[in-house]
């Protein structure tokens, strides 16, 4: 009788473990040893080519516009992300570089900016809602300067989808690594 009670007190805290367990999104490595950096997207997607745009690209097969890209620009000698400004003030940069990209003058809304320390390094997590032509979209950048080069990795989806594709996206931005 011991044995049974046992036995079922078992398999009452194993089914509520289970409950315990975060489901992640499935998600991929990538990694550009040329350039210093990796990253963390989702199953399924693939890259794509634009010519004179971002280092790399990748996307959803099924909904094409949802995407994370890799930006790398260069940055005058000897200056830190800090020196380009806080959070709040690089965002609003990066905000008005999404218009004169778009070549609109769209509204494009700085929704949060923190800086995140890893190890030495400090990187901008940055969160925007952007009214573009082509509809409203919501991006998640993650900025920071290295090696004389400012690394900016976006991620991007229409509004529409952002509560079905969140996790997945945070998880990308919060992956990226500039070494």
């Amino acid at each position: 009788m011991l044995k049974r009670i046992a036995a079922l007190l078992l398999v009452v805290i194993a089914i509520s473990l289970q409950g315990c367990v975060s489901v992640t999104e499935s998600l991929q490595s990538y990694a550009d040893n040329y350039d210093g950096y990796s990253f963390l997207y989702p199953t399924g997607w693939v890259p794509v080519t634009v010519a004179e745009g971002p280092d790399v690209v990748f996307r959803d097969i099924i909904n094409s516009t949802e995407n994370v890209s890799v930006v790398i620009s260069p940055v005058s000698e000897g200056k830190t992300l800090e020196d380009l400004g806080t959070p709040t003030e690089v965002g609003y940069k990066l905000s008005k570089s999404i218009n004169a990209f778009t070549d609109s003058d769209r509204d494009v809304q700085l929704v949060d900016a923190q800086a995140v320390e890893s190890g030495e390094l400090t990187y901008y997590i940055l969160e925007y809602v952007a009214d573009l032509p082509a509809g409203i979209r919501h991006n998640l950048a993650s900025v920071i300067v290295r090696r004389g080069k400012l690394f900016t990795f976006n991620a991007s989806t229409p509004e529409a989808r952002w509560s079905k594709i969140e996790g997945a996206l945070r998880q990308s931005v919060e992956s990226f690594s500039v070494y």
